[in-house]
């Protein structure tokens, strides 16, 4: 058996082929020692944007990557270089990509942002390829899950609540409008996140973004194409848990993943920490929750924050929270004129999150002068008296970036005296997180007329805009509009209350784990994708918003090593099948290889305890943030100014990836 102090010598055998491949993991893998000394080997530089997904193909010669660049790229980790460059077809964001198992790595499959999903063959022309593509999904299509050892399946979900399983055998491509063939299970919220058991692959998790992670046993489960489909999103469920602090919040599963035995399950929560579950125990120790006062603060949170899509200031290694900058008295000397928009438009939702909290109604305000965008330092003080109306809030997203799911069902309204002749029109700001595939901001100027706009950002490098503008003047049967828009509503929150009813009284005798172990001091609330893993049998990892890569003890929680690894966000993890490598990705434009190939372990805790504080900081002031594109803020302050010139206009902004 090899010694410690020839960790890096049997490490270079194993990358010529001069010893066993086993040697190092059997050594060293479930070693301390071992993940203080990784070290930074290589940066492979094939992409020209963000890395959303990397994969190694099953011998761990080659990494597929997919990112914002839309391209498939196929590299070899030794020798760096580029095998095959693929133009996807994709026209949105890549946000997963999976070789098809025992294929000779020739078959591709992979999803996006528009919800299109592209069977790829690496030998056939482009031509041929881009008419091998489901556009079944509607919203974001999160991940693809190959099947073990089988060439033909893969299931994928997405924002429209639904995993479907495609059998290529049977198709390779689908275009159907409103495609329901393929439906595997309906889950009514979004499915963000799916992982099959590696030892017994008919098991599969799903997890959503009302915090919950289901095991169904895909032996009970059918699609309409095999002619068995249920159609209820309880069949087949036999395991379900939460984090007993997530259970009346809407918080987003970023990423779900078996123990190389198939015993334990781990899972990363948007806004929260990453939390070990062992699905046949209904006994698991369980972890002190937060105190009454604090469960009824996560059950209602301030009205939102806004954030300018683009704006990573608050992302990376030397990213420092609000708070501390603040006390240094630091400003940035260059504010653009977006950032003021973003800093206004927030101020207005702080302002209408306090007026709910003093419950108190405004009086008339004297009308201001001026264009709204004419002096922006003015019309933030202006717009802060104008949010002064209640507000009704609604459950976190569990991600900033993006939201949990809401439709244009998901309306909050609120009712007001009009007011006098001579008043501004006061400003009712509400968010609501309720529906299936967006989150809604309504902005209700309720003198004389109501604006509303339906924002859905599920990824902070969106590149697809959709937006509908409609102007209408205001007329007598606004009111009732109102009022048949306010009974659709409560109809479909009865619907959905009624639905959600029958599912907790059909699910009473399903095994519900508790938490058997929690990891925290990383930062995950900025990105969709936030991947947490398992390495070997003694260590979890994940990434951070803060740029580096966490490792922690398995067994104990304890942090074991802090590797900066982006500067930004750190997204993706995917440790090679057999070699001590570790693939990274994230926000920078390339994939970054980690070895053990420091001379001896390095951990510095101070630096560690430094970056896990301010991350606890920030986590909890980007808790209540979303981020939006410029454009909303244009026709949001747009539509202010045209109420405030005596025009009535009704602005209904949609923004997909």
């Amino acid at each position: 058996m090899s010694c410690t102090g020839n960790l890096i010598w049997d490490v270079r055998k194993r990358s010529i082929g001069y010893s066993d491949p086993s040697v190092v993991r059997t050594n060293y893998l479930g070693r301390r020692e071992f993940v203080q000394r990784l070290k930074l080997e290589a940066i492979l530089n094939v992409h020209d944007g963000c890395v959303n997904t990397i994969s190694w193909n099953d011998t761990g010669e080659y990494i597929l990557s997919g990112s914002d660049d839309t391209n498939l790229v196929i590299t070899n980790p030794y020798n760096r270089k580029v095998k095959t460059t693929i133009r996807s077809g994709h026209r949105a964001n890549i946000f997963s990509a999976k070789f098809m198992p025992h294929t000779n790595d020739q078959q591709i499959v992979s999803c996006s942002g528009d919800g299109i999903i592209y069977y790829t063959h690496t030998e056939k022309s482009p031509d041929i390829n881009r008419q091998c593509q489901f556009t079944c999904h509607y919203g974001t299509a999160y991940e693809i899950m190959t099947v073990p050892n089988d060439p033909y399946t893969f299931l994928s979900c997405g924002e429209d609540g639904t995993v479907r399983w495609f059998d290529l055998r049977m198709k390779t491509s689908c275009t159907k409008e409103d495609c329901k063939d393929d439906i595997l299970i309906n889950c009514r919220r979004a499915a963000t996140s799916i992982s099959i058991s590696p030892l017994v692959p008919y098991y599969l998790a799903v997890g959503c973004s009302d915090s919950s992670v289901r095991i169904y046993d895909r032996r009970m489960l059918g699609t309409r194409a095999t002619g068995n489909y249920m159609g209820r999103g309880t069949t087949g469920m036999c395991v379900r848990f939460v984090p007993a602090h997530l259970s009346n919040k809407s918080c987003r599963v970023t990423s779900l993943c078996y123990s190389g035995d198939g015993q334990e399950v781990l899972v990363s929560y948007s806004s929260d920490y990453i939390y070990l579950f062992d699905p046949k125990d209904d006994q698991a120790r369980e972890l002190k929750g937060p105190s009454e006062e604090r469960r009824e603060e996560l059950r209602q949170p301030p009205v939102k924050r806004l954030r300018l899509r683009g704006d990573w200031s608050d992302t990376g290694p030397r990213a420092r929270p609000e708070s501390e900058r603040e006390r240094d008295g630091e400003q940035s000397p260059n504010v653009s004129l977006m950032q003021r928009m973003s800093d206004m438009l927030s101020r207005w939702f702080e302002e209408a999150s306090e007026a709910q909290s003093s419950r108190t109604r405004p009086q008339t305000r004297p009308r201001a002068s001026g264009n709204v965008c004419s002096d922006m330092s003015t019309n933030i003080s202006e717009a802060g008296e104008a949010a002064s109306a209640p507000a009704v809030p609604a459950p976190p997203t569990g991600s900033s970036d993006s939201s949990s799911g809401s439709g244009a069902g998901g309306l909050c309204h609120g009712r007001m005296a009009p007011a006098s002749s001579t008043a501004e029109p006061v400003l009712s700001l509400h968010y609501s997180t309720e529906g299936t595939t967006t989150s809604t901001i309504k902005l209700d100027f309720t003198d004389e007329c109501t604006c509303f706009a339906s924002t859905t950002t599920n990824h902070t490098n969106s590149q697809t805009e959709i937006v509908t503008l409609h102007q209408s003047r205001f007329s007598s049967n606004v009111s009732v509009s109102r009022r048949s828009a306010a009974a659709r509503i409560q109809e479909l929150f009865r619907r959905r209350r009624e639905r959600r009813e029958m599912e907790e009284s059909e699910t009473q005798n399903i095994r519900r784990p508790s938490v058997k172990m929690m990891y925290k001091g990383h930062r995950n609330s900025r990105t969709m994708i936030k991947e947490s893993c398992f390495w070997g049998t003694n260590f979890v990892m994940s990434g951070s918003d803060c740029g580096h890569i966490f490792i922690w003890d398995r067994h104990t929680g304890e942090h074991l090593m802090l590797l900066e690894a982006d500067n930004h966000v750190v997204n993706c993890l995917q440790p090679h099948p057999y070699d001590p490598i570790l693939a990274s990705s994230g926000i920078d434009y390339d994939i970054k290889l980690w070895s053990p190939l420091e001379q001896s372990p390095s951990f510095n805790r101070d630096l560690a305890d430094e970056v896990i504080a301010r991350n606890e900081l920030m986590l909890e002031e980007t808790r209540n943030t979303i981020t939006v594109p410029a454009s909303f803020m244009l026709r949001m302050l747009a539509s202010l100014n045209h109420i405030r010139t005596g025009k009535c206009l009704t602005t209904c902004l949609s923004y997909t990836v």
